[in-house]
């Protein structure tokens, strides 16, 4: 089977695309026969070797994806051979033809999603969802903001806060980006490419401020939220790339809660309550992932070029 190979950390050059065995399923284990991967920040880190977790070399990237199951292993119960999934980590890595997974990896793909939705379902849904409920603890009728809300974690949010009942707003850089943002449900969207953003959100909020800020860039934004965020108002961290120099009377003058997350922190039961909900949102079709861009398998480093370089837009899917 093709696949692609990391053999050093590196640029995104260091991806090649290659012959390999297929792997071997051992009895709670499934092999996914996949059509479409999806990219997420965490694989650039992890390809670039800045994530505190590295793999050992030579590894196939790789977390999402979804496609069809092509074999079961003895012990495996939860599904069958032909069945749609999607899936939540890969044994092998998903940038490959075939992906092996332990059973509790993969989950039923609604048929009213196509796989190259599913092959951005876990990643940016199962973050957003997170960050949003189970460590923002977000209720009905509060606003969020969405710094950074046209990519694939911003989209879910977007999404995940409107079927709750919450009031949003949502920020992008581009036309293309704000309207897509718009589409998704917020209810207003803004430009924080510059600064005046932050005086339209204490417009819009009577100058309360916003109760949950959703902070996508940290090192860009950490400190600029609390200009617009509301007393016991809560930030979650899901995205960071630098280091910052931080005064902490920022949080105390609001009596604020600052908290970071990495989804792959979430317990067990929170996994299968993340699970439940997506699949359920999938279904009824309030939830919809939003595929920016896609990719051949044999251009991963483009792949990787594009999220990284420029402005978000949806999910970028490879092309299996």
């Amino acid at each position: 089977m093709r696949a692609i190979i990391v053999k050093e950390f590196g640029e995104p050059e260091v991806m090649k695309l290659e012959e390999v065995s297929m792997p071997e399923v051992d009895k709670n284990q499934v092999l996914v026969r996949v059509k479409a991967a999806g990219i997420n920040p965490v694989d650039i880190y992890i390809r670039g070797g800045q994530h505190a977790v590295k793999p050992e070399l030579p590894f196939t990237p790789g977390k999402d994806a979804a496609g069809i199951i092509e074999k079961v292993g003895e012990a495996v119960e939860k599904v069958k051979v032909g069945d749609r999934v999607y899936t939540a980590g890969s044994i092998s890595g998903t940038y490959a033809e075939f992906a092996l997974c332990d059973e509790n990896q993969v989950h039923r793909l609604p048929e009213n999603v196509s796989v190259e939705q599913g092959a951005g379902v876990f990643v940016p849904f199962a973050t957003a969802y997170r960050a949003l409920f189970q460590k923002a603890n977000a209720q009905k009728s509060e606003t969020v903001l969405v710094h950074g809300a046209s990519g694939g974690v911003g989209t879910a949010a977007v999404q995940w806060a409107k079927n709750a009942g919450l009031k949003i707003i949502g920020t992008a850089s581009s036309d293309k980006g704000k309207e897509l943002v718009k589409e998704q449900g917020a209810d207003f969207v803004l430009d924080h490419s510059g600064e005046e953003y932050l005086e339209e959100i204490k417009q819009i909020t009577d100058g309360k401020g916003v109760n949950i800020i959703l902070e996508m860039l940290a090192n860009e934004n950490l400190t600029k939220d609390f200009d617009v965020l509301a007393m016991f108002g809560r930030i979650c961290i899901i995205g960071n790339r630098g280091a910052i120099e931080f005064d902490p009377r920022l949080a105390m003058g609001k009596d604020a809660s600052v908290c970071g997350m990495s989804l792959f922190n979430a317990s067990p039961e929170d996994f299968q309550e993340i699970y439940d909900v997506i699949y359920k949102g999938l279904s009824e079709g309030y939830l919809n992932p939003i595929v920016g861009k896609t990719f051949p398998l044999a251009e991963a480093a483009k792949a990787h070029h594009e999220v990284m370089e420029t402005k978000a837009f949806g999910k970028i899917i490879l092309e299996v």
